[in-house]
Protein backbone atom coordinates (compact mmCIF):
# COMPACT_ATOMS: atom_id res chain seq x y z
CA UNK A 1 0.00 0.00 0.00
CA UNK A 2 1.42 3.36 -1.03
CA UNK A 3 1.29 6.33 1.32
CA UNK A 4 -2.26 7.64 1.47
CA UNK A 5 -3.02 10.77 -0.55
CA UNK A 6 -4.97 13.76 0.72
CA UNK A 7 -5.59 17.41 -0.12
CA UNK A 8 -6.00 19.22 -3.42
CA UNK A 9 -5.00 17.41 -6.61
CA UNK A 10 -5.74 19.63 -9.64
CA UNK A 11 -7.13 17.88 -12.70
CA UNK A 12 -4.60 19.58 -14.93
CA UNK A 13 -5.73 21.12 -18.19
CA UNK A 14 -3.82 19.93 -21.24
CA UNK A 15 -2.17 23.06 -22.70
CA UNK A 16 -2.37 22.84 -26.48
CA UNK A 17 -1.00 24.80 -29.43
CA UNK A 18 -3.27 22.93 -31.85
CA UNK A 19 -4.97 19.53 -32.10
CA UNK A 20 -1.63 17.71 -32.42
CA UNK A 21 0.86 19.72 -30.35
CA UNK A 22 1.24 20.46 -26.65
CA UNK A 23 1.98 23.94 -25.39
CA UNK A 24 5.14 22.76 -23.61
CA UNK A 25 6.10 26.16 -22.19
CA UNK A 26 2.55 26.62 -20.94
CA UNK A 27 2.57 23.15 -19.38
CA UNK A 28 5.74 23.99 -17.47
CA UNK A 29 4.33 27.33 -16.27
CA UNK A 30 1.10 25.61 -15.21
CA UNK A 31 2.86 22.88 -13.25
CA UNK A 32 5.13 25.38 -11.49
CA UNK A 33 2.10 27.57 -10.74
CA UNK A 34 0.10 24.82 -9.03
CA UNK A 35 3.09 23.50 -7.10
CA UNK A 36 3.85 27.01 -5.86
CA UNK A 37 0.22 27.14 -4.72
CA UNK A 38 0.82 24.16 -2.44
CA UNK A 39 -1.15 21.41 -4.16
CA UNK A 40 -0.73 17.86 -2.89
CA UNK A 41 -0.58 16.08 -6.26
CA UNK A 42 -1.42 16.40 -9.96
CA UNK A 43 -3.95 14.47 -12.04
CA UNK A 44 -3.53 14.52 -15.81
CA UNK A 45 -5.69 13.24 -18.68
CA UNK A 46 -9.01 13.53 -16.90
CA UNK A 47 -12.13 15.38 -18.02
CA UNK A 48 -10.53 18.80 -17.50
CA UNK A 49 -7.53 17.50 -19.44
CA UNK A 50 -9.67 16.77 -22.53
CA UNK A 51 -8.25 13.24 -22.65
CA UNK A 52 -11.02 11.87 -24.84
CA UNK A 53 -10.48 14.61 -27.44
CA UNK A 54 -6.76 14.10 -27.99
CA UNK A 55 -4.83 11.32 -29.69
CA UNK A 56 -3.17 8.43 -27.92
CA UNK A 57 0.19 9.78 -29.09
CA UNK A 58 -0.55 13.15 -27.50
CA UNK A 59 -1.73 11.52 -24.27
CA UNK A 60 1.51 9.57 -24.07
CA UNK A 61 3.50 12.76 -24.66
CA UNK A 62 1.52 14.52 -21.93
CA UNK A 63 2.51 11.76 -19.49
CA UNK A 64 6.18 11.97 -20.46
CA UNK A 65 6.41 15.76 -20.42
CA UNK A 66 4.52 16.16 -17.16
CA UNK A 67 6.77 13.62 -15.46
CA UNK A 68 9.90 15.35 -16.77
CA UNK A 69 8.74 18.75 -15.46
CA UNK A 70 7.32 17.44 -12.20
CA UNK A 71 10.45 15.51 -11.15
CA UNK A 72 8.50 13.60 -8.47
CA UNK A 73 7.89 16.73 -6.39
CA UNK A 74 4.29 15.68 -5.82
CA UNK A 75 2.47 12.42 -6.69
CA UNK A 76 1.26 12.08 -10.28
CA UNK A 77 -2.06 10.45 -11.15
CA UNK A 78 -2.76 9.56 -14.78
CA UNK A 79 -6.15 9.10 -16.42
CA UNK A 80 -6.40 5.96 -18.55
CA UNK A 81 -10.15 6.10 -19.33
CA UNK A 82 -10.94 4.70 -22.76
CA UNK A 83 -13.40 2.51 -24.61
CA UNK A 84 -10.57 0.09 -25.39
CA UNK A 85 -9.17 -1.96 -22.51
CA UNK A 86 -5.94 -2.46 -24.48
CA UNK A 87 -5.43 1.29 -24.89
CA UNK A 88 -6.16 1.84 -21.20
CA UNK A 89 -3.55 -0.77 -20.31
CA UNK A 90 -1.03 0.81 -22.68
CA UNK A 91 -1.51 4.21 -21.05
CA UNK A 92 -1.11 2.60 -17.63
CA UNK A 93 2.21 1.12 -18.72
CA UNK A 94 3.35 4.54 -19.91
CA UNK A 95 2.30 6.02 -16.56
CA UNK A 96 4.25 3.32 -14.74
CA UNK A 97 7.37 4.04 -16.78
CA UNK A 98 6.97 7.75 -15.97
CA UNK A 99 6.89 7.06 -12.23
CA UNK A 100 3.23 7.81 -11.60
CA UNK A 101 1.67 7.12 -8.21
CA UNK A 102 -1.53 5.58 -9.63
CA UNK A 103 -3.88 5.51 -12.59
CA UNK A 104 -7.49 6.67 -12.75
CA UNK A 105 -10.17 5.03 -14.89
CA UNK A 106 -13.77 5.98 -15.58
CA UNK A 107 -16.15 3.34 -16.99
CA UNK A 108 -15.96 2.72 -20.73
CA UNK A 109 -18.55 4.85 -22.47
CA UNK A 110 -20.83 4.63 -25.53
CA UNK A 111 -22.66 1.37 -24.75
CA UNK A 112 -23.71 1.72 -21.12
CA UNK A 113 -22.68 -1.22 -18.93
CA UNK A 114 -24.80 -2.96 -16.34
CA UNK A 115 -23.35 -3.21 -12.83
CA UNK A 116 -22.18 -6.84 -13.21
CA UNK A 117 -20.58 -5.96 -16.55
CA UNK A 118 -18.94 -2.91 -14.97
CA UNK A 119 -17.42 -5.00 -12.18
CA UNK A 120 -16.23 -7.64 -14.65
CA UNK A 121 -14.61 -4.97 -16.83
CA UNK A 122 -12.57 -3.58 -13.95
CA UNK A 123 -11.64 -7.04 -12.74
CA UNK A 124 -10.16 -7.72 -16.19
CA UNK A 125 -8.53 -4.29 -16.42
CA UNK A 126 -6.83 -4.74 -13.05
CA UNK A 127 -5.02 -7.83 -14.34
CA UNK A 128 -3.31 -5.58 -16.91
CA UNK A 129 -2.33 -2.68 -14.63
CA UNK A 130 1.18 -2.18 -13.25
CA UNK A 131 -0.04 0.57 -10.89
CA UNK A 132 -2.78 1.04 -8.26
CA UNK A 133 -6.15 2.25 -9.50
CA UNK A 134 -8.63 4.97 -8.57
CA UNK A 135 -12.17 4.35 -9.79
CA UNK A 136 -13.59 7.48 -11.42
CA UNK A 137 -17.33 8.17 -11.32
CA UNK A 138 -18.43 10.58 -14.08
CA UNK A 139 -22.01 9.55 -14.90
CA UNK A 140 -22.89 12.63 -16.95
CA UNK A 141 -20.32 11.54 -19.55
CA UNK A 142 -20.28 7.74 -19.18
CA UNK A 143 -24.04 7.11 -18.75
CA UNK A 144 -23.37 4.79 -15.81
CA UNK A 145 -22.72 5.32 -12.10
CA UNK A 146 -20.99 2.88 -9.78
CA UNK A 147 -23.40 1.41 -7.28
CA UNK A 148 -21.81 1.30 -3.81
CA UNK A 149 -21.90 -2.50 -3.76
CA UNK A 150 -20.12 -2.56 -7.13
CA UNK A 151 -17.32 -0.41 -5.74
CA UNK A 152 -17.03 -2.73 -2.76
CA UNK A 153 -16.81 -5.74 -5.08
CA UNK A 154 -14.14 -4.20 -7.32
CA UNK A 155 -12.17 -2.97 -4.30
CA UNK A 156 -11.75 -6.53 -3.06
CA UNK A 157 -8.69 -6.30 -5.28
CA UNK A 158 -6.11 -4.44 -3.15
CA UNK A 159 -4.83 -2.60 -6.23
CA UNK A 160 -8.02 -0.49 -6.06
CA UNK A 161 -7.03 2.26 -3.63
CA UNK A 162 -9.62 4.99 -4.04
CA UNK A 163 -12.61 6.63 -5.64
CA UNK A 164 -12.92 9.96 -7.40
CA UNK A 165 -16.53 11.11 -7.60
CA UNK A 166 -17.76 13.75 -10.04
CA UNK A 167 -21.46 12.96 -9.74
CA UNK A 168 -22.16 16.18 -7.77
CA UNK A 169 -24.46 14.05 -5.60
CA UNK A 170 -23.49 14.36 -1.96
CA UNK A 171 -26.01 11.80 -0.75
CA UNK A 172 -24.61 9.24 -3.19
CA UNK A 173 -21.02 9.88 -2.12
CA UNK A 174 -21.94 9.53 1.55
CA UNK A 175 -23.55 6.16 0.72
CA UNK A 176 -20.33 5.03 -0.96
CA UNK A 177 -18.23 6.21 1.98
CA UNK A 178 -20.53 4.39 4.38
CA UNK A 179 -20.35 1.19 2.32
CA UNK A 180 -16.54 1.34 2.34
CA UNK A 181 -16.20 2.28 6.03
CA UNK A 182 -14.49 -1.01 6.89
CA UNK A 183 -11.58 -0.06 4.63
CA UNK A 184 -10.01 3.03 6.29
CA UNK A 185 -7.17 3.20 3.74
CA UNK A 186 -9.59 3.59 0.81
CA UNK A 187 -9.37 7.18 -0.45
CA UNK A 188 -12.22 9.49 -1.50
CA UNK A 189 -11.77 12.55 -3.67
CA UNK A 190 -14.44 15.00 -4.80
CA UNK A 191 -14.58 16.50 -8.29
CA UNK A 192 -17.09 19.39 -8.05
CA UNK A 193 -15.31 22.12 -6.13
CA UNK A 194 -18.57 23.65 -4.99
CA UNK A 195 -19.08 20.69 -2.62
CA UNK A 196 -15.47 19.76 -1.78
CA UNK A 197 -15.37 21.46 1.64
CA UNK A 198 -18.67 19.88 2.66
CA UNK A 199 -17.48 16.39 1.79
CA UNK A 200 -14.10 16.86 3.50
CA UNK A 201 -15.99 17.80 6.65
CA UNK A 202 -17.83 14.48 6.28
CA UNK A 203 -14.66 12.46 5.85
CA UNK A 204 -13.46 12.74 2.23
CA UNK A 205 -9.71 12.97 1.69
CA UNK A 206 -9.60 15.89 -0.70
CA UNK A 207 -10.67 17.53 -3.93
CA UNK A 208 -9.77 17.14 -7.59
CA UNK A 209 -10.87 20.67 -8.44
CA UNK A 210 -10.52 22.34 -11.83
CA UNK A 211 -10.25 25.80 -10.30
CA UNK A 212 -6.99 24.75 -8.63
CA UNK A 213 -5.37 25.12 -12.06
CA UNK A 214 -6.06 28.83 -11.77
CA UNK A 215 -6.08 29.56 -8.02
CA UNK A 216 -4.30 26.64 -6.36
CA UNK A 217 -3.70 28.37 -3.02
CA UNK A 218 -7.40 29.17 -2.63
CA UNK A 219 -8.37 25.50 -2.87
CA UNK A 220 -5.50 24.39 -0.65
CA UNK A 221 -6.61 26.96 1.95
CA UNK A 222 -10.19 25.68 1.63
CA UNK A 223 -9.02 22.10 2.17
CA UNK A 224 -6.99 23.12 5.22
CA UNK A 225 -9.91 25.06 6.69
CA UNK A 226 -12.30 22.13 6.20
CA UNK A 227 -9.76 19.64 7.52
CA UNK A 228 -9.28 21.70 10.69
CA UNK A 229 -13.05 22.34 10.94
CA UNK A 230 -12.60 26.12 10.81
CA UNK A 231 -16.16 26.75 9.67
CA UNK A 232 -15.87 30.53 9.55
CA UNK A 233 -12.91 30.28 7.19
CA UNK A 234 -14.70 27.62 5.15
CA UNK A 235 -17.66 29.97 4.67
CA UNK A 236 -15.39 32.82 3.59
CA UNK A 237 -13.44 30.74 1.08
CA UNK A 238 -16.55 28.96 -0.18
CA UNK A 239 -17.90 32.33 -1.34
CA UNK A 240 -14.81 32.78 -3.47
CA UNK A 241 -15.19 29.29 -4.95
CA UNK A 242 -18.79 30.08 -5.83
CA UNK A 243 -17.76 33.37 -7.42
CA UNK A 244 -15.40 31.45 -9.70
CA UNK A 245 -18.07 28.86 -10.47
CA UNK A 246 -20.73 31.39 -11.38
CA UNK A 247 -18.53 33.67 -13.49
CA UNK A 248 -15.57 31.81 -15.02
CA UNK A 249 -17.42 28.53 -15.67
CA UNK A 250 -20.82 29.87 -16.71
CA UNK A 251 -19.71 32.28 -19.42
CA UNK A 252 -21.35 30.58 -22.39
CA UNK A 253 -24.39 28.59 -23.45
CA UNK A 254 -23.14 25.03 -23.75
CA UNK A 255 -21.69 22.15 -21.77
CA UNK A 256 -18.22 23.21 -22.91
CA UNK A 257 -18.46 26.50 -20.97
CA UNK A 258 -16.49 25.10 -18.02
CA UNK A 259 -13.51 24.07 -20.16
CA UNK A 260 -13.63 27.19 -22.32
CA UNK A 261 -13.88 29.45 -19.29
CA UNK A 262 -11.07 27.76 -17.38
CA UNK A 263 -8.68 27.67 -20.33
CA UNK A 264 -9.52 31.23 -21.29
CA UNK A 265 -8.86 32.40 -17.71
CA UNK A 266 -5.50 30.60 -17.69
CA UNK A 267 -4.64 32.36 -20.95
CA UNK A 268 -5.70 35.75 -19.56
CA UNK A 269 -3.46 35.05 -16.56
CA UNK A 270 -0.55 34.38 -18.93
CA UNK A 271 -0.12 30.75 -17.85
CA UNK A 272 -0.90 28.71 -20.97
CA UNK A 273 -2.60 28.78 -24.36
CA UNK A 274 -6.39 28.55 -24.44
CA UNK A 275 -6.66 26.28 -27.50
CA UNK A 276 -9.26 23.52 -27.03
CA UNK A 277 -9.12 20.24 -28.90
CA UNK A 278 -11.87 19.65 -31.43
CA UNK A 279 -14.85 19.47 -31.38
CA UNK A 280 -14.52 22.64 -29.27
CA UNK A 281 -12.84 25.98 -29.85
CA UNK A 282 -11.58 28.85 -27.71
CA UNK A 283 -13.86 31.71 -26.72
CA UNK A 284 -14.34 34.60 -29.14
CA UNK A 285 -13.27 38.13 -28.18
CA UNK A 286 -16.68 38.97 -26.69
CA UNK A 287 -16.59 36.07 -24.26
CA UNK A 288 -12.87 36.56 -23.59
CA UNK A 289 -13.62 40.14 -22.54
CA UNK A 290 -16.21 38.81 -20.09
CA UNK A 291 -13.63 36.42 -18.64
CA UNK A 292 -11.18 39.31 -18.22
CA UNK A 293 -13.87 41.28 -16.42
CA UNK A 294 -14.70 38.32 -14.19
CA UNK A 295 -11.01 37.87 -13.36
CA UNK A 296 -10.71 41.55 -12.44
CA UNK A 297 -13.70 41.24 -10.13
CA UNK A 298 -12.40 38.25 -8.18
CA UNK A 299 -10.27 40.39 -5.80
CA UNK A 300 -7.99 37.55 -4.70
Amino acid sequence: MKKKLYGIIPPLVTPLKDNDHLDIDGLERLIEHVIEGGVHGIFILGTTGEAQSISMKLREEMIERTSEILKNRVPLLVGISDTSISDSAALAQKAYEAGAYAVVAAPPYYFATGQPELAEYYEELLKLLPLPLFLYNMPVHTKVSFEPKTIKRIAENKKVIGFKDSSANGTYLQAVMYTMKENPDFMFFVGPEEMTAEMILLGADGGVNGGANLFPKLYVDLYNAAQSKDLEQVRTLQQKVMQISTTIYSNGKYGSSYLKGLKCALSVAGICDDFLAMPFSRFDEEHRAKIKEAMNNLNF
